[in-house]
């Protein structure tokens, strides 16, 4: 990428890459700036994507699949990008009236400090999938709302939303003043299988190699663990995030009702 065009990215926003989140992204309220499609590659997809964004008079610019390669750094963008304004973070209020409005106890997870992309964007999807509330991450030392979390995503970035707080242990503080059960992950816990997350709960998944923070820790009402019997003692973040997120699912909504 030039550095005309690194800098247009830095003042505009950032790029959506991939068919499927370019789609969510025009079909969402997010600002859009302009959508870059692949010149001379057909495909149906790509077709309706172009249609859509001239509905809403989006500017469709046809380009070489250099230049895409080049607004991309090389990623594997499949013939579209989707420049967008920079997402938008909510607020904790805000989580508390998404919960609201579905008429539920609210189920928040707490992102301590997690740094890949690819990690946060399969979690935002899970959490899409499972119902969850919203996310809060700290604005230090974390990985953010980027094109990349939005790619992995694959569209989840545009329907849960993510605040991002300055202390996460003083936001914890006062999930519990709201009468919120903090949970965490350690490998002494509670059996994660036997997890009632019924009520008004927040779920902290730790860092991919240090864990929660020990001061984080402290403020954990109760700590979840995943067994293993296996060689390798840990899993990968949002794998472990998953199976806490659906245990989480499965006690707020048993079968049946």
């Amino acid at each position: 990428m030039s550095n005309n065009e690194r800098n247009q990215t830095q003042e505009t926003g950032d790029f959506v890459i991939g068919r499927h989140p370019a789609m969510a992204a025009i079909k969402s309220d997010q600002q859009i700036n302009k959508v870059f499609i692949q010149s001379g590659l057909q495909a149906d997809v790509l077709n309706d994507i172009a249609k859509i964004a001239k509905k809403r008079n989006l500017i469709v610019q046809y380009v070489p699949k250099q230049k895409l390669d080049r607004l991309t750094d090389n990623a594997n963008h499949q013939g579209v990008a989707v420049g967008v304004a920079a997402f938008e973070y909510a607020t904790i209020d805000d989580l508390f009236a998404v919960a609201k409005e579905k008429d539920e106890a609210p189920f928040f997870l707490i992102l301590d400090n997690i740094e890949d992309p690819h990690n946060l964007g399969s979690i935002m999807r899970t959490a899409d999938a499972a119902g969850v509330h919203g996310i809060i991450i700290p604005k230090r030392r974390a990985v953010g709302l980027t094109s990349t979390v939005a790619k992995t995503s694959t569209g989840a970035i545009e329907h849960v939303k993510v605040a991002r707080v300055t202390n996460l242990v003083q936001t914890v503080k006062q999930l519990q003043t709201a009468g919120l059960w903090i949970f965490g992950t350690d490998m002494n816990g509670t059996d994660y299988r036997q997890w009632d997350a019924s009520g008004a709960v927040g779920l902290i998944i730790g860092n991919e190699g240090k864990g929660i923070s020990p001061l984080l820790k402290k403020s954990v009402d109760e700590m979840l663990t995943i067994p293993m019997v296996g060689h390798v003692q840990s899993l990968n973040a949002s794998v472990a995030a998953s199976l806490l997120i659906y245990q989480g699912f499965t006690s707020r909504h048993p079968l049946g009702k």
